[in-house]
């Protein structure tokens, strides 16, 4: 529960900061809402990124893995 609203108060403020930034005229408890949509929706998108991120990264471990094997193979057969 306080993560949770931790990540209500980054929201708020970023949405805050993100408005002024780009100059966009909003109200103080629009940007505070769409503040905290966007920290929702970014961290979503980002576990989501780093997810299949691990998941390639594992991939291409697992072949450079078996690349080596192969090689240390044809190696000693020889």
């Amino acid at each position: 529960m306080p993560q949770i609203l931790f990540l209500a108060v980054i929201g708020a403020a970023a949405g805050l900061l993100a408005t002024r930034l780009m100059r966009v005229n909003m109200d103080v408890p629009s940007a505070m809402g769409l503040g905290v949509i966007g920290v929702l929706v970014g961290g979503f998108v980002l576990r989501l990124i780093v997810t299949v991120g691990g998941w390639a990264i594992t991939f291409v471990l697992a072949v450079l893995g078996s690349m080596a094997l192969i090689w240390v193979w044809q190696r000693l057969k020889r």
